[in-house]
């Protein structure tokens, strides 16, 4: 179940951070909104996985699919870079990601 939720918690931070873009400073009233709301489903859906996974590898998997999912819908949405030193960054998160989840024991 922890991991359930800590897959929820990055996929609400990939929202929060996207809708970032769009609330342009909270100057635009539904942007913000879901802004307000994704961080604060993020911060609480990662408070409940930590209860069953060890506090660093579900900040790190947090924070690790936050970047990944932003990188990606980064270059879908917003034409960013897609240099090769770039994609193998983001391939480099994302086999952090999965070690993580191979060595964790629960």
């Amino acid at each position: 179940m922890g991991w359930l939720l800590l897959f929820a918690a990055g996929c609400s931070e990939i929202v929060f951070a996207l809708s970032l873009k769009y609330n342009e400073g909270f100057t635009r009233l539904w942007p913000s909104v879901i802004t307000a709301i994704s961080g604060l489903g993020s911060f609480y859906l990662l408070m409940l996985s930590i209860k069953t996974l060890p506090l660093g590898t579900a900040y790190a998997v947090w924070t690790g699919m936050g970047a990944v999912g932003v990188a990606v819908l980064g270059i879908i949405l917003f034409k960013e870079s897609t240099d090769w030193v770039r994609m193998l960054s983001i391939l480099m998160i994302v086999l952090g990601i999965v070690g993580l989840k191979l060595t964790h024991t629960e």
